[in-house]
């Protein structure tokens, strides 16, 4: 297991942690610019904030300070209850692989939807069951656009509380499931991006990242679980500050192989989002060192 203790080499940022300055919302360009002071190395950065300062100034700004990307958030939302909300998401997410490829992002992480409409607020039906037949075959469709691309795709399992609305993949296990069928050879095109926020509490947890092996560990995200926790999506805690063993998950995901960048990602309205995204970033790189 890598010693962190030292320095910050292996510290990605997920621009999420930093959206927010003081309240306000914060330029990706700021962002990446505070990145490079601190000479981290690696950040993660999302589709809105890319497009938001444009994709072509992000890239040059990546490329002028020597950035490496963990991951690209975010591809995925397969479900759909027309056709045409179907092709609608394969033509976004064929966009978010070419993105990700003008950024080198080392992959696409794909948060994969849940129940149609639910992210809105109203359900278009209630069966779960369809709406994981969708994402297989909405990733089995985007997959064979990224590989003629050379963009790995990474599945995030959400915790299952999301299950409704963001992710009807809760478990590494089931999104395992789904690449063994999709990429039996493990060739590396396709795996998994680990949240411990998301996946830290299940028992199967250790038995399915040695399943994964090396060519399935694409991401490996770190924050940290409060009690109580205030708000479910957007009261994450700075590494450190609740109740997840990270070195321990960290230990099983390197005993595999994986010697990728540790991505920090924290939303925070109630915190985090509140205080200066210098303290923010500045923290970050003291708790990587010390609870990562």
């Amino acid at each position: 297991m890598r010693d962190f203790t030292p320095n910050h080499e292996w510290l990605s940022i997920n621009t999420a942690t930093v959206r927010q300055s003081r309240g306000q919302d914060l330029p990706l360009t700021d962002i990446i610019e505070a990145c490079a002071r601190r000479e981290i190395q690696a950040i993660s950065p999302w589709r809105d904030q890319v497009a938001a300062v444009g994709l072509n100034t992000v890239s040059k700004l990546v490329k002028t300070h020597g950035l490496k990307l963990s991951g690209y958030c975010r591809g995925g939302m397969f479900p759909a209850a027309t056709l045409a909300g179907t092709q609608a998401a394969d033509a976004d997410n064929r966009q978010a692989v070419d993105e990700a490829c003008e950024l080198n992002s080392t992959c696409l992480v794909l948060v994969v939807g849940g129940l149609p409409g639910a992210l809105a607020g109203q359900a278009v039906h209630k069966n779960i069951g369809h709406a994981r037949e969708q994402v297989f075959e909405g990733i089995e469709r985007l997959l064979s656009y990224a590989k003629s691309c050379n963009m790995p795709l990474a599945i995030e399992p959400l915790h299952p509380m999301y299950a409704a609305d963001r992710a009807c993949i809760n478990t590494l296990e089931q999104a395992l499931d789904v690449c063994d069928k999709l990429d039996p050879a493990h060739t590396g095109a396709l795996g998994v991006a680990l949240d411990v926020y998301h996946v830290w509490w299940d028992p199967k947890l250790q038995q399915q990242i040695e399943r994964a092996g090396k060519n399935r560990l694409l991401a490996f995200h770190v924050c940290d679980w409060l009690t109580p926790t205030r708000d479910l999506l957007n009261d994450r805690g700075m590494m450190g500050d609740g109740v997840i063993d990270i070195p321990k998950i960290r230990g099983w995901v390197e005993a595999q192989g994986f010697q990728g960048y540790s991505e920090v990602e924290i939303f925070s309205t109630l915190n985090w989002w509140k205080r200066d995204h210098a303290e923010v970033l500045d923290t970050c790189i003291s708790r990587h060192r010390s609870a990562v």
